[in-house]
């Protein structure tokens, strides 16, 4: 089955690409999330009309996230969890922790958005997390794990 992509799908294609899919791919998924259409003549010429509209979408989509991201460069997230001996936490930090972390600095951003280092973060100190905020925008986030007072 032949589709036009209306948006950029991960390991297929970009805005605007015909590709060839599995017909139960775009029947069952594609098509009905509103990513791709059906590749017919119909389709091709109403899709060249609003290709132009939905490049311009995805220009105003990625200048938003690159402004945001200037925003939040300048951030650096403190988070207080329990440590004992040897500044060794007891647990770790995880994604959800910067997010909700990041929340209370009045900044909404999706756990699943947020990479964490190869290594648990499980000591007290200074590390640093990328943030994919848009598939072409990624920015690295400074964190400060600090011991909470009991």
């Amino acid at each position: 089955m032949k589709v036009i992509l209306r948006e950029d799908v991960k390991n297929l294609g970009l805005i605007g690409s015909v590709v060839d899919v599995a017909n139960g791919y775009g029947r069952n998924y594609l098509i009905p999330k509103k990513l791709a259409v059906e590749a017919n003549l119909k389709n091709i010429k109403k899709f060249e009309h609003e290709k132009n509209i939905i490049l311009e979408k995805a220009k105003k989509v990625k200048k938003s996230a690159e402004e945001f991201s200037s925003r939040l460069s300048d951030i650096t997230v403190s988070i207080e969890a329990p440590a004992g001996e040897g500044d060794k936490l007891f647990g770790s930090v995880t994604s959800m922790d910067i997010a909700g972390a990041l929340l209370k600095q009045g900044i909404e951003i999706d756990k699943r958005k947020i990479i964490m280092p190869d290594e648990p973060i499980k000591r007290i100190g200074n590390y640093t997390v990328d943030i994919r905020i848009h598939p072409e925008v990624t920015i690295s986030l400074n964190i400060d794990v600090k011991k909470s007072e009991q």
